[in-house]
Order: structure tokens, then sequence, then C-alpha cells
């Protein structure tokens, strides 16, 4: 089998808009792609797909094996080349209305799944000279109101990379990408009858648009390439500038 076919990427969250990004750019770039999410779309761009509650797997470990079972079963003796975290929970709650409930749900997805995903998935990681990118935001550097558990959650995943990266060493590398908006269907329908609002927040940007599904996923690929070699514990801002702005009145 050449290199090529041999390097496998397993993507969390597939159905969304930046996984299906993802699943499309890494199969471009001549990866079989795993996707797994909670629901199962027809026509996901991937190789295989596992349906998978990241919620039961932090919860119950013989939901977390039979995951990993599947996965094996789709890299078919191969390693793991690359774990993308890219799930993710957003509850948007002020301070006075977050439930003990809110908060499990959110770190549940957004930072116990990624945790255990990975050192379920270690062996097969190794096995593959692989890495492990962690799908932050630009939450967890500068949030806004309402966004308490998901900007905590995410900071939180930005620290668990550093950490890993230095943990794990020379056996498997970790980053992160922290993206800012990203043109999604959700971020769409969020936005619908709101067109001047969405205009807003692209002009936001210094760059002055909001960021495209495939933008964020290149930068993904890129750090799991062999011209990443070099690079863990790093945090890549894939942001249009916005995170290096200040919105002072001019």
């Amino acid at each position: 089998m050449n290199q090529a076919a041999a390097r496998i990427a397993l993507i969390t969250g597939a159905a969304g808009g930046i996984g299906r990004a993802l699943c499309t750019e890494f199969k471009k770039s001549g990866y079989r792609v795993i996707g797994t999410d909670v629901i199962d779309v027809p026509g996901l761009p991937c190789d295989h797909f596992v349906k998978a509650d990241l919620q039961s797997i932090s919860h119950d470990e013989e939901s977390l094996k039979s995951f990993v079972r599947e996965v094996a079963i789709g890299a078919k003796k191969d390693g793991i080349t690359t774990l993308v975290n890219n799930a993710a929970v957003q509850i948007l709650r002020r301070t006075s209305a977050i439930s003990i409930q809110d908060w499990r749900d959110t770190l549940d997805v957004n930072l116990l799944a990624p945790f255990l995903l990975t050192q379920a998935l270690l062996p097969h990681l190794e096995k593959a000279h692989g890495s492990v990118i962690n799908i932050g935001s630009v939450h967890a550097v500068a949030t806004k109101p309402g966004f308490v558990c998901y900007a905590t959650s995410k900071a939180a995943l930005v620290g668990l990379t550093r950490a890993l990266a230095v943990d794990l060493g020379g056996r498997v590398r970790v980053n992160a990408v922290n993206p800012a908006a990203v043109v999604t269907p959700m971020l769409r329908e969020g936005f619908r009858g709101k067109e001047d609002r969405l205009a807003a927040l692209a002009g936001m940007h210094p760059i002055g648009r909001i960021a495209e599904p495939e933008e964020v996923a290149r930068a993904v690929v890129f750090l799991s390439s062999p011209e990443a070699s070099f690079v863990t514990g790093a945090i890549f801002n894939v942001d249009g500038g916005i995170l290096s702005r200040l919105h002072d009145p001019e």
C-alpha cells in the first residue's frame, strides 16, 4: 500500500459545516477519511462513517471501546494519521441562566471527549507517527456575553492541547486551530433576517470577510502534514486578524 493510501484521518463532527469541509479537504489530499457524528447524514464525503454520541462516550467506557473498534475497522489495520477533534456543543446563556447540566453537556463534548479519544486511540496514532488537531475557537482568547460555557470549554481545550503536546513529547504531535466566524449553514441560520448584522460581523475582521469552511480545513490539513513535522503545542489562529484588532471608537 502506498503512503497516500495509508494516510487516515478521523474527523468528529463530520456532519457540520466545518466537518464536511474537513472530510473533503483530507480526501483531496489523499487521506482515507473516517467521519463520525451523532447523526448519520447521507452523502458525507468520507470513506467510512461511525455514528457515535460523544456525550455517551464521555460517560460510558463500553461505548468508548465500541467506538474504537468501529474506527479500527475503518482504518483497516493501518494507524490513524490524524485525529481531528472538531465536534462541539455551543450552549448560549448568560451567567444567571446557566445550569449544571449546561456545563456537563458542554464539557463532555468539547473537552472530555477530545481527551478520551486521544487517549484511547493513542496506539493507533503512534503506529502512524500521527497527530491530533483540536478545533478550538477565537472564544478561547476573546469572547462576548452569553458564551460563558462555550468560551471556557474552548480555553480549556487550548490548555489541553499544550499539556498533551508536552506530555506526549515525540510520540504524537498535538496542535489546535482557533477559527473566527465561519460561513456555515448554522451561522447563516443564526443571522437569517439579520443580514446587516452579518455584514457588520464580516467588517469587524481586518481581512474584511468571514472565513469559508475550506480555509479552516486547509489549515488543519497542513498541520497534519509532514511539512508541519516540527510543530506541536501550537495554537494556530485562523481568524482573519480579528484577535489582533481593538474595537475602540475611532
